[in-house]
């Protein structure tokens, strides 16, 4: 009954502190992130509840990328943690075994293993699409924010300004050019090649619309070269219709893992994703998702060479934390190239589970070797 609480009061404290590493790290990394997310703002007009709603869903696709490294620093500073306490001695002296505590590290890892797929395979691509749609619903909220001056700006398709000044919702000396017919109703010439140039001397943006005072509509038409000039003293254009040059259409990582398989099944199910050669992106994707939560019960024996007694220079606290990184940065590099060698492909399917029997056979050898010393 006590060792029963002991490995449920270990289990709960691997799992918290993992947690929080997890979220620790995952946090710094999104607060990074997010700078480069107010470009929706700035450049591209979307509103604040966006941005913020963007931002946290993506927190779903940053996590998943820390829990190898965040539970490998949790069974360092566990097995070091206990072994400077001298607690783990007085588990050994009451006859608890080396390789009992091994089994609830691995059992341990098992759990943050599923916990992992259950994220990455499901929860993440979910998050990231439903990100993704929210950058395809939301229109332009104001066009204020994407105007910077003396900068021309193309964050919308078809769409390029430059102003000189801007003072609060006031501008000047404007500079407008439309290849996207997005300001067709202010030219007369119609036809699809033609392209509309605006020039004004100062003007007022209100949230979707710009009011444009002393200027002229020019006009031009590239396959007969005609030019039309119209001169106004006051001219409102609507801007609900622009459209930003952001990617709204959702990626491979943003796409559902069952989406993913049935593509490689039977390409003509989904003939906007499953494009030829498309499997040298797929398999990477699928395998980072599925397989490459398995690595971790490899990392935990690998941490558990640290309750070896006898730990020589190439098997110290350093060295194994060392041992445990190497995995999971080749584990990462190699991934990406699964998608182009089948060799390569199979092998890194079956290597967590030829590492993980070779390393629990030998930590078994090392601690029965012990047992037999004292």
């Amino acid at each position: 009954m006590l060792q029963n609480k002991i490995y449920q009061n270990f289990f709960i404290e691997i799992i918290q502190t993992f947690l929080v590493i997890v979220f620790g790290l995952s946090i710094i990394a999104l607060t990074v992130r997010a700078v480069n997310f107010l470009d929706l703002i700035v450049d591209s007009g979307y509103p604040v509840s966006t941005y913020f709603k963007y931002s946290f869903l993506n927190l779903f696709g940053i996590a998943p990328k820390f829990i190898p490294l965040a539970f490998l620093l949790t069974l360092v500073i566990f097995i070091l943690k206990h072994i400077e306490d001298s607690e783990f001695v007085i588990l050994w002296t009451s006859g608890i075994k080396k390789i009992q505590l091994v089994n609830l590290l691995f059992f341990t890892s098992i759990t943050v293993l599923l916990f992992y797929i259950i994220l990455s395979a499901f929860l993440t691509p979910i998050a990231l699409n439903k990100s993704r749609q929210l950058l395809s619903k939301d229109q332009l909220n104001s066009f204020l924010p994407t105007i910077r001056t003396q900068q021309f700006s193309d964050s919308f398709k078809g769409f390029t300004f430059i102003v000189e000044k801007k003072i609060n919702d006031e501008i000047k000396n404007i500079f407008l050019h439309d290849t996207g017919k997005n300001l067709k109703n202010l030219s007369p010439n119609i036809s699809n090649d033609s392209n509309t140039t605006i020039v004004a001397e100062k003007g007022i943006v209100k949230e979707r619309k710009m009011f444009l005072f002393n200027g002229q509509i020019i006009s031009s038409n590239s396959s007969n070269e005609e030019t039309e000039i119209l001169k106004f003293e006051q001219l409102n254009i609507d801007l609900s219709d622009l459209v930003t040059t952001t990617i709204k259409q959702p990626k491979l990582q943003e796409t559902s893992t069952l989406k993913l398989f049935s593509c490689l099944l039977s390409k003509g199910n989904s003939p906007k994703i499953c494009k030829d050669d498309i499997n040298k992106e797929i398999f990477p994707i699928l395998i980072r998702r599925v397989v490459l939560p398995f690595y971790i019960p490899v990392i935990t024996l690998i941490c558990s060479f640290l309750l070896l007694k006898n730990r020589r220079i190439y098997s110290n606290k350093i060295s194994i934390f060392i041992y445990g990184f190497l995995v999971l940065l080749l584990t990462e590099l190699l991934i990406r190239y699964t998608g182009l060698n089948f060799l390569l492909r199979v092998s890194y399917l079956i290597m967590p589970f030829c590492l993980g029997l070779f390393f629990y056979l030998f930590l078994n050898y090392k601690f029965s070797k012990e047992s037999q010393i004292l």
